[in-house]
């Protein structure tokens, strides 16, 4: 699978449960209601770093994320707001800034409209922060998540003067579709490139 991918190629890869995942109490289901950005990113970070302590083949220096969709979301906004600890960064199709998303999803988890509690969580507002490598991914026909939201960040990246890499995917919907196992090739590159530090065979195809 996608994971076991990245293991093949050399990665430790870890997947957490942070506050505010279900299937456990309500408080901690609830923890971050209100607040998406939250994303369990700081649960996310102390247990990676509880498993460097333990396991010293992990390096803490070279932490990468990824993830689709709300995954997208998290991703840039793991990037922009911990900017030292995350150095390579996948963020494809994010809802970057939930005013321009479905309201069903925002409202669920963030509440109504009331003041400024969707633009502070908002990917594009944090840009200037980043410090790390960052490939942003989108499907020009996406018709779940719109398109515009990863153009909100670029938008903000080009005027913080940030180098960044874009991949916009034209015809492609929320899945990518035909282009699916183009992006996984891409992402496997970015990471072996940026945080292993190694030079992937150019082209590669994946049948």
């Amino acid at each position: 699978n996608r994971f076991a991918s990245l293991t093949d190629l050399g990665f430790v890869v870890v997947q957490i449960d942070g506050m505010g995942t279900a299937n456990r109490s309500k408080a901690f289901h609830d923890s971050c209601y209100g607040n998406m950005a939250d994303n369990t990113l700081e649960d996310q970070i102390a247990a990676i770093k509880q498993l460097a302590a333990k396991y010293p083949y992990i390096d803490i220096n070279r932490v990468g994320i990824w993830g689709h969709s709300g995954g997208g979301f998290a991703t840039a906004a793991a990037m922009f707001r911990y900017p030292d600890f995350f150095k390579v960064g996948i963020s494809e199709s994010g809802n970057h800034d939930n005013r321009n998303y479905e309201d069903d999803w925002g409202e669920r988890y963030i509440g109504l409209l009331s003041g400024d509690n969707y633009e502070k969580q908002a990917n594009q507002n944090y840009a200037q922060n980043l410090k790390g490598h960052l490939l942003l991914a989108h499907g020009t026909m996406d018709d779940n998540v719109p398109p515009n939201n990863t153009l909100l960040v670029v938008d903000a990246l080009i005027k913080a003067n940030k180098d960044f890499d874009l991949i916009m995917i034209p015809n492609a919907r929320h899945g990518y579709g035909a282009a699916s196992l183009y992006m996984m090739r891409r992402r496997w590159d970015y990471f072996v490139k940026n945080l292993m530090g190694g030079e992937p065979p150019k082209e590669y195809e994946i049948k």
